[in-house]
């Protein structure tokens, strides 16, 4: 268990330092000049330029700006914006409640409806049920989340007024932006537990427990859903990154504050330090929820246990 888990780890570390690579090699090959943006309007002179550009390193080469970049990383610096020269992480870190509530209340609502759809669907194979949760499941996964979202400000709040349209003041504010996240996530899961659980029902085992005269419920609940869930936790891992990159467009249509808005709004000033310091910190997010769900294997199925 705790090789497996160093192994991953280790791997973890290579990721996100490819990850960083990245970003910062597209950063630092993007046309523009940071300097003259930061300067620009002040009146500066060429050399009042090129001394701010020494002073923040920016006339090194491309291997020493990155290697002094992921020193600074390693001490929790991720440099300062451009716009407003505070701190990145402070920006984020201030930003990230909001956008973490958004993500888990989707969650919720992708896993809760994705689940529940799913296993009804499978256990009312080929009847109606399974066809309205088939079309909920198409429809989750065909729908933009910008599109659903509009379509649900259109329904609840302009012609219902039940929710705020925009903002982040409260439950009320959170209702619809989660919403629109979670149904259309909740596609993927309805889909794959459906499929699972009937690959399940046809195995032997099952045909075994019910020639034993186990009951159907106790045989669906605890036997074939339980193994039907292995590959669903895979896809809601991977859920939650798809969740953290969709609340950059819903956070923008809800006029939400958090770390989507934040990254989109640097992405329209060019703050290259503040989308830098973004994309590697959901990096940070994404790749520990991978490894969360790898772990989460060995308690659902002992076989997976014994491999550790």
């Amino acid at each position: 268990m705790w090789k497996f888990l160093l192994n991953r780890i280790i791997a973890s570390l290579f990721v996100l330092i490819g990850s960083l690579f990245l970003v910062f090699f597209i950063n630092y090959s993007l046309p523009g000049d940071v300097v003259d943006q930061m300067l620009e309007g002040t009146g500066a002179t060429p050399e009042m330029a090129a001394n701010l550009r020494k002073e923040l390193g920016l006339d090194l080469p491309f291997y020493q700006q990155f290697m002094e970049y992921l020193n600074s990383i390693l001490q929790g610096d991720f440099g300062h914006s451009i716009v407003n020269n505070a701190p990145v992480l402070d920006r984020i870190i201030t930003q990230f409640p909001a956008t973490l509530t958004l993500t888990l209340m989707s969650a919720c609502i992708a896993i809760v409806v994705g689940i529940t759809l799913g296993v009804y669907s499978a256990i009312h194979h080929n009847t109606i049920i399974d066809y309205i949760a088939r079309l909920i499941g198409l429809f989750g996964i065909s729908m933009p989340t910008f599109w659903s979202g509009i379509l649900l400000i259109m329904l609840f709040s302009v012609h219902l007024g039940w929710f705020p349209s925009i903002g982040s003041d409260g439950f009320r504010s959170l209702v619809l932006p989660s919403l629109s996240l979670g149904l259309v996530c909740s596609g993927a899961i309805i889909r794959m537990v459906r499929n699972s659980m009937l690959e399940v029902i046809n195995e032997q085992y099952i045909l075994t427990l019910r020639s034993k005269g186990l009951k159907e419920k106790a045989i669906m609940y605890k036997h074939v859903l339980r193994n039907a869930l292995i590959p669903s936790i895979t896809i809601i891992g991977m859920m939650i990154g798809d969740l953290l990159g969709g609340a950059v467009v819903i956070e923008t249509v809800f006029s939400r504050q958090g770390v989507g808005r934040l990254i989109a709004d640097a992405i329209v000033s060019k703050d290259l330090p503040v989308v830098q310091g973004v994309v590697f910190f959901s990096a940070i997010v994404y790749i520990s929820i991978n490894l969360l769900v790898d772990i989460s294997y060995s308690f659902i199925d002992p076989r997976v246990r014994r491999t550790f």
